[in-house]
C-alpha cells in the first residue's frame, strides 16, 4: 500500500464526511446524502483496511484510523512523522 493512496483515502474520508454534514446542517437534499455516505464509509473502510496493510494490524496508526472522520487524517500524520517521509515521497522500499 503506497502512503500517497492512503492520503488520498483519509482526505476522501475527511471531506466526505464534511459535505455530508453540511448538507445536513444546510439544505438536507437526500440525493447529496445518498450519495455520499457510501462514499464515505468506502473511504472509511478502505482507509482501516489500507492503513493495517501499511503499518500492521496492531499498530497505532491502524488504531487511530479506526477513528470515523479524522482517523485517517491522524494516522497518516502518524505514519509520515514515524516514518519521516514528506507529503510526496512513497512508501519505503518502492520506487516512482
Amino acid at each position: 500500500m503506497n502512503i500517497r493512496l492512503l492520503t488520498l483515502l483519509a482526505a476522501v474520508e475527511l471531506g466526505s464526511l464534511t459535505l455530508l454534514l453540511a448538507n445536513l446542517a444546510t439544505v438536507h437534499v437526500p440525493v447529496v446524502a445518498t450519495i455520499l455516505g457510501p462514499l464515505h464509509g468506502c473511504a472509511y473502510i478502505a482507509t482501516i483496511i489500507g492503513t493495517a496493510m501499511y503499518a500492521g494490524p496492531r499498530s497505532l496508526p491502524t488504531l487511530l484510523a479506526i477513528i470515523p472522520g479524522v482517523g485517517g487524517t491522524l494516522a497518516m500524520a502518524t505514519l509520515r512523522r514515524r516514518t519521516r517521509l514528506p507529503a510526496d515521497d512513497p512508501a519505503p522500499g518502492t520506487t516512482r
